[in-house]
């Protein structure tokens, strides 16, 4: 999938079966579905994608001691870039 075809795949009511946990909590973060974004990373702990997209989840929230910890698990530092950009970044390496 390219980032063309996954910003179109958000004019449609659900994330594409197919795609990483890790995307569809994107996907659903894109659609301003916080609480399903967040369910969708936590459901594969310790899966390093996962646990990236959690990272920028409790950022987004504010939340920095936790997403602190969630970009550990992650392996990645601390972002520090407008969270758009980091949405678009993530989403790109997951798709590569």
């Amino acid at each position: 999938m390219k980032f063309s075809e996954f910003e179109r795949s958000l004019e449609a009511p659900a994330p594409p079966a197919t795609l990483h946990l890790a995307l569809q909590a994107l996907w659903w973060d894109a659609k301003g579905d916080w609480d399903k974004a967040h369910e969708c990373a936590q459901a594969e702990e310790g899966d390093p994608s996962c646990d990236w997209v959690h990272a920028y989840l409790h950022r987004k929230e504010g939340d920095a001691s936790n997403a602190g910890y969630w970009y550990r698990q992650a392996g990645k530092p601390v972002a520090k870039a407008p969270l758009t950009d980091e949405w678009r970044t993530i989403v790109q390496a997951l798709i590569a």
